[in-house]
């Protein structure tokens, strides 16, 4: 009885574990939605500027190969020609002028901010006087001249700089024009004139930067051939963008530098996003400052996405209704269902047993991610060089698998192992050697150890090649005494080859070996690769609402038009503004009365018609007299905002005029959006 007793006391208390009473009180609701706002703004504040400056950072490093050869062809182009002016090449290379054909990729949205990083080196390193000039505002000599002659002319040096001369600055009714450039740049070059070739000093020494998307064969489809022979291009490659995401991937994602992380779908939408509409490394970025700004806004836990002692000194002054949320995710209440009866009651119901607990969840939150990423990264040096690359060529491919599920369920990891075990001696310690840099670099007692195992597999390896070279001499002397026998002996020994053989399907000690190092991988990945979401409190560090991403970042401009026009209240969010379906706010924007108004009509609109209508709409609710002869000029303004509003339709595509009715608009949207 004793025992049933306790079994029912035990039931009752696992089935009542989670059963909260929502607090109804319109300022309760008001104290939980504002509660520790300003601190959850500030700290991502604070999160996202390490995270920019990391990216600044990553876009200079990326870029200073680039820039370095750029700065010397620019530095070394017009001197070496005026060297070598009395050899015939040098003479052709003077009448050609140095072009530097950049090519940085399709990724459009990024090359102003790449040529304004260009500019700002070459103005520090090399000269001053640089323009840099758009193409569209430039269709032809004429529209180009001015712009470059201004910007060239208005520049200012400083008294510091190398040239040591101060520029005077030109009037604004200057004609621009190359007599005006010329005289400019003696006026310039007076002082230091001796420093040029006399021969030459009529002679401008221009450089050219092209920026170019796709190929260098634009540059001679795009100009004559009497122009572009007279350039003597010279090609610079930029870094790919996928190399570039996968830098940025790296270094702000896959590190627990940063305690924000994002969830497989939400990373998917984003790298779709970037690998299928723009390539754009900063509209990612945005994409990223986005979900970390919709993850502060949305999880009133989000006070704890921050380093560990400050999150472990956070958990401290939590209020209870926070310690009320962490009660209600989901991933705490699977925890709180495997402790025991004592435990589950401790955690419910005391909010310091809580504080503990959460410390020490949080605690192992971050020893996980340590861990994570380095298996990770030790996982992706064996799959990466794969045939086929079963679990993908990039790290971000295989780290949005491991964030899925649980990767060793999946048939294309079963492929990677069986193609592991294939593998030969030189490769297998190719591998190994790029896992040991990896975890060497850790400070983790236990990835140490995993560092120390690595390391005997490398030595027994290397120990396999005394053997071999031992069994090789046998097999020669075996070979030798073969040559010369009679016909007894030598059925004895193909038959002592035949059991040979027959022994010799067991596994060698090199296959014994690779299994091994097979099996420790597999090991590592099934304790250590476990997806986020089996983590206790991972909602506090990981953003994972695609659907508000996706709504954000896919553009959808006819539904977002309909719904702003139809619905201002889905924007504006004014309690004045809502209504029932199929009725009209009489104190909407104008544009929205009228455009609603359309809804209701064929394919032919009547203005007067329409005037009417939304004058009764808009007198409703100013509350004043539509017949009334007083109200002439409140008419007439009425009058003026419906013209502005079926103006304004007109231009965003909803009407446009007919010729069949001169009172009459067409309507061009059907249907549904």
């Amino acid at each position: 009885l004793e025992n049933v007793c306790y079994h029912m006391k035990m039931k009752s208390t696992f089935i009542g574990l989670f059963v909260f009473h929502r607090c109804t009180c319109i300022g309760c609701k008001w104290k939980n939605a504002s509660e520790d706002s300003k601190l959850r703004f500030e700290t991502y504040q604070l999160i996202w500027q390490q995270m920019k400056s990391e990216t600044e950072r990553l876009q200079e490093e990326l870029n200073k190969n680039l820039f370095d050869s750029l700065i010397e062809f620019l530095q070394t182009s017009h001197s070496g020609l005026w060297k070598n002016s009395e050899d015939w090449s040098g003479e052709i290379k003077l009448r050609e002028i140095p072009t530097a054909a950049l090519i940085l990729g399709v990724n459009v949205t990024d090359h102003d901010l790449t040529l304004r990083s260009l500019t700002e080196v070459l103005q520090n390193n090399v000269t001053p006087y640089v323009v840099s000039l758009q193409a569209k505002d430039c269709p032809d000599v004429a529209n180009l001249l001015h712009p470059f002659l201004f910007l060239l002319m208005d520049c200012k040096v400083d008294v510091q700089s190398k040239e040591k001369e101060s520029v005077q600055v030109i009037q604004k009714n200057v004609h621009y024009s190359m007599d005006s450039l010329s005289a400019w740049y003696m006026s310039v070059t007076q002082v230091n004139k001796h420093w040029f070739s006399p021969q030459h000093l009529h002679e401008f020494p221009l450089i050219l930067i092209f920026g170019i998307a796709t190929s260098p064969v634009v540059i001679h489809r795009l100009l004559p051939h009497a122009v572009s022979s007279l350039l003597c291009i010279e090609l610079f490659q930029s870094l790919s963008c996928k190399e570039h995401l996968t830098t940025v991937l790296d270094k702000l994602l896959l590190t627990t530098q940063f305690p924000f992380k994002l969830s497989e779908k939400v990373l998917q939408i984003l790298t779709n996003i970037f690998l299928y509409h723009d390539f754009s490394i900063q509209n990612f970025i945005k994409g990223l400052q986005l979900s970390l700004l919709e993850h502060f806004y949305s999880q009133p836990l989000s006070v704890l996405c921050c380093n560990l002692p400050e999150a472990k000194r956070r958990t401290h002054f939590l209020s209870a209704n926070q310690c009320e949320n962490i009660r209600r995710l989901p991933s705490f209440r699977r925890y709180v269902e495997k402790q025991s009866s004592q435990k589950q009651v401790a955690l419910l119901t005391s909010d310091k047993s809580l504080k503990e607990e959460t410390q020490s969840l949080l605690e192992n939150l971050h020893v996980y991610h340590t861990n994570y990423f380095l298996v990770l990264r030790c996982l992706h040096q064996f799959t990466s060089f794969l045939p086929k690359y079963p679990l993908g060529r990039q790290i971000r491919e295989l780290y949005c698998m491991c964030l899925e599920k649980n990767i060793w369920d999946s048939e294309e990891y079963a492929s990677v192992l069986q193609l592991l075990r294939l593998l030969a001696k030189d490769e297998l310690m190719a591998m190994l050697q790029n896992c040991f840099k990896v975890f060497q670099s850790s400070s983790a007692k236990e990835l140490g150890n995993t560092a120390k195992k690595i390391e005997e597999f490398l030595a027994q390896f290397q120990s396999l090649d005394a053997e071999t070279k031992e069994e090789e001499d046998t097999s020669q002397s075996q070979s030798k005494g073969l040559q010369k026998t009679d016909l007894y002996h030598l059925q004895k020994s193909l038959l002592e080859m035949k059991e040979l053989r027959s022994t010799s399907k067991r596994q060698t000690k090199f296959e014994v070996l690779r299994e091994q190092v097979v099996s420790f991988v597999d090991s590592l990945v099934r304790e250590y690769l476990l997806p986020p979401d089996t983590q206790p409190l991972h909602e506090t560090l990981y953003f994972s609402s695609a659907h508000t991403l996706r709504q954000h970042l896919n553009a959808a401009p006819r539904i977002a038009l309909h719904t702003a026009l139809n619905n201002p209240y889905y924007y504006l969010k004014n309690e004045a503004l809502r209504s029932e379906e199929g009725c009209i706010p009489n104190v909407a924007p104008d544009i929205c009365i009228a455009y609603k108004l359309h809804l209701e009509c064929s394919r032919l609109i009547n203005l007067v018609d329409w005037s009417e209508a939304f004058a009764t709409v808009v007198t409703a609710a100013e509350k004043m007299d539509a017949n009334s002869v007083t109200s002439e000029e409140r008419n007439e303004v009425i009058h003026a905002r419906f013209i502005r509003a079926v103006s304004e339709l007109e231009l965003l595509g909803f009407i446009k005029p007919t010729k069949q009715k001169t009172d009459h608009v067409a309507r061009l949207t059907w249907g549904g959006c």
